[in-house]
């Protein structure tokens, strides 16, 4: 016979047993969101009643009370119809629409209603505001779900960059407008924290017309844990720059389930695909002001990433991990050396202009800084599957230019535009490593003037280039060049470009190779091949065309060759100049940033 088992022991075990599963039931039914029901449009009408959530402070959702004042067709585009509500409630009545609350869920006899998205009007007595219908939201996970879409997304967005312009100058439509808005989207502050206020003014204007409102130092991004869990109108932050620099946009969430989340109820820049951190956030305080009411929001762990970003709103996944760009930054100064490390987005629109900013800034920040600071800028952009992107050259304030610091940012985000600007692929970026040295002065030279003793010469033939050069408040310092006329070299005029490397790269680019696109083998090859600023060239020209296809030169080629070609121009990368450079020879390394250009002409026997 077996053992006999006790019995009170089998009823306390089985009890046990009993417990532990209910408890853990327990657990994954609070963990896994309950379905939501919704209410279409078609069932809201005026007088309805209902409740918003939001945080005023801290991390849990409070009610706001709502009332329904009607429908407003087409208000949102076509067949964009919003539901316009009344809010009610001590706190709502006291800060009324505040940016940061876009996104807040509103229900109507306990369903789901749609997101609270747009003001009404400004220096509004009452918080009116516009409603997003929760269908239209809903729209968003299906396209998510819909593979078909991602490549059309990719092409779009790499053709973005066009969008960015140099700093200081916006294309943002919104500011040649000549008519009154009364039905706006609830701003969504990209908030700019460890950054100065020049940096913000001086790159406001693009971040604008990416359809961002820029907002200093009114809230933070850490890493720190927040254990309260995410539900509807919880806040939710979109990072775009964390690290020791960040920029983070904040709203609210909407709808969830278990992979996903909808928020904001409008885009934040509409870019379609995206891919950023999602994180949950703090609310520290809502500020009321009848012009700019706001949250200050503290940003804290990444839960997921943002994969879309529609008109209708934007759609957040759970536990998927974002491709941002690590960027080490080096100062070396005469003091100490400092070390930023940050990572930024990875987006054809907006990566050039917050590369833009964040290099512009770390130069800013450190007690080196000036007007007349030069910096030698060396570093590499690394893109994988191809080579580096090396980054070397030199920069300093022009008479009544930009400072050191800004050229130098807006080298870099040329770069980055570049790389994005193709039709073919889209760039996976892997790093981005930058070494600034400081001076603090001002070593910039103008080139002065340029000759050579002969008038002509024979192919074969080695002559010296005497270039004058002027520095900034300095004596004039002359320099030799020697260069080799090779023996190909057709007989008639010489023509002799003495010049800095900026003006050498625009005429090897082209008036027409501006409107054409590059491959990213070909683009970043174009790169690697660009002049350094702080030497002088010497460049021999004959008056015979050349061709270049992408970045492959064909020089002095007979003109029968080039009438076949010339017909090749529209389906063809190429670019085709009536001159050809037959040889180059340049200086060594200067200690100044060079500028100017003068040509020379000699006849060759």
């Amino acid at each position: 016979m077996g053992e006999t088992v006790d019995r009170p022991v089998l009823r306390r075990a089985t009890l046990a047993l009993f417990v532990f599963s209910f408890a853990l039931s327990s657990i994954i039914q609070a963990q896994t969101p309950k379905p939501v029901e919704t209410i279409p449009i078609e069932q809201i009408h005026p007088g309805m009643k209902g409740v918003a959530y939001t945080v005023f402070q801290g991390t849990k959702p409070e009610p706001m009370d709502v009332e329904v004042l009607g429908i407003l067709k087409n208000a949102d585009g076509p067949k964009g119809d919003v539901i316009l509500v009344r809010l009610g409630g001590a706190k709502a009545e006291y800060t009324g629409v505040v940016a940061g609350m876009s996104g807040s869920p509103v229900y109507l006899d306990g369903k789901l209603a749609g997101a609270l998205a747009f003001r009404i009007g400004e220096f509004s007595k009452e918080p009116i505001a516009g409603v997003t219908p929760i269908a239209e939201m809903l729209e968003i996970s299906a396209l998510d779900r819909n593979p078909a879409s991602a490549p059309v997304e990719a092409t779009s967005a790499a053709r973005s960059p066009s969008k960015t312009a140099s700093p200081g100058v916006a294309d943002s439509p919104s500011e040649h407008a000549t008519f009154t808005n009364y039905l706006k989207p609830i701003e969504t502050p990209l908030v700019f924290n460890g950054f100065s206020e020049d940096t913000v003014q001086r790159f406001a204007s693009q971040f604008s017309s990416a359809g961002i409102v820029p907002v200093m130092g009114a809230g933070s991004v850490s890493d720190a844990k927040q254990p309260e869990p995410m539900e509807p109108g919880s806040a939710v932050s979109a990072i775009l720059v964390q690290g020791d620099m960040n920029i983070a946009a904040t709203c609210t969430v909407t709808y969830m389930d278990a992979q996903h989340l909808l928020a904001c109820g409008h885009p934040l820049m509409q870019f379609g695909m995206v891919d950023l951190p999602m994180t949950k956030a703090t609310v520290l305080a809502t500020l009321p002001s009848p012009l700019n009411a706001f949250k200050i929001v503290n940003a804290t762990e990444t839960v997921g990433a943002f994969v879309q970003d529609r008109h209708n709103g934007i759609l957040g996944e759970f536990g998927k991990k974002p491709e941002m760009i690590p960027v080490t930054l080096t100062i070396h100064g005469e003091s100490a050396d400092k070390q930023f490390h940050y990572e930024v987005l990875n987006n054809a629109r907006l990566s050039p202009v917050a590369m833009m900013a964040t290099v512009f800034n770390a130069l800013h920040g450190v007690n080196e800084y000036g007007e007349e600071t030069t910096y030698r800028m060396n570093g590499r952009i690394s893109v994988d599957g191809y080579p580096d992107v090396t980054v070397q050259d030199m920069f300093a304030a022009a008479d009544g230019g930009q400072p050191g610091a800004m050229l130098a940012a807006i080298s870099l985000g040329d770069r980055f535009s570049r790389i994005f600007d193709n039709p073919y692929s889209v760039p996976a970026i892997n790093g981005v490593q930058l070494d600034f040295n400081v001076v603090r002065e001002r070593r910039w030279a103008r080139l002065e003037s340029a000759r050579t003793d002969i008038t002509e010469a024979r192919p074969g033939d080695d002559i010296t280039i005497e270039a004058m050069l002027r520095p900034y408040r300095g004596e004039g310092v002359v320099q030799h060049i020697p260069i080799h006329i090779p023996t190909s070299t057709s007989k008639g005029p010489l023509r002799i470009l003495v010049s800095d490397g900026d003006t050498l790269d625009h005429l090897r680019r082209g008036s027409s190779l501006l409107g054409r696109k590059l491959d990213l083998a070909a683009t970043i090859a174009f790169l690697n091949k660009e002049h350094v600023n702080n030497r002088v060239y010497v460049s021999l020209l004959e008056a015979d065309p050349e061709a270049m296809i992408a970045d492959k030169v064909m020089p002095t080629l007979p003109l029968s060759i080039m009438n076949v070609m010339d017909g090749m121009r529209g389906t063809q990368d190429m670019v085709v100049s009536s001159e050809s450079s037959v040889n180059e020879a340049a200086t060594g390394p200067l200690d100044y940033v060079v500028a100017g250009a003068q040509v020379l002409t000699i006849s060759i026997k």
